[in-house]
């Protein structure tokens, strides 16, 4: 009876372990950045499990800018321009 008891806390256990390491893997982590160089200018990419959400730019003679995604197309606006109002565009339901 002790010994069946034993066998299914450890099955009860180990079915918990795993069900919590992969909702760790899941989670999200730090942002991969990626640095690379264009001509004259510095190019960083921010990717968060694989979506590039934020791509920052650094001229040699100039202020660096951001340039952040709007949408799960693979479009980008200027963050530091006001003229283009970024509207929340979340997805609360679909079917």
């Amino acid at each position: 009876m002790i010994s069946t008891l034993g066998r299914g806390l450890a099955v009860i256990g180990l079915a918990l372990a795993v069900s919590l390491s992969a909702q760790a893997q899941d989670a999200p982590g730090e942002p991969e950045v990626t640095i690379r160089t264009e001509g004259d200018r510095t190019v960083e990419e921010y990717r968060l499990n694989g979506f590039l959400y934020a791509i920052k730019i650094t001229p040699k003679n100039g202020a660096p800018y951001y340039l952040v995604a709007v949408d799960d197309d693979g479009n980008f606006a200027r963050s530091d321009q006001p003229e283009g109002l970024r509207i929340p565009s979340w997805k609360i339901f679909e079917w």
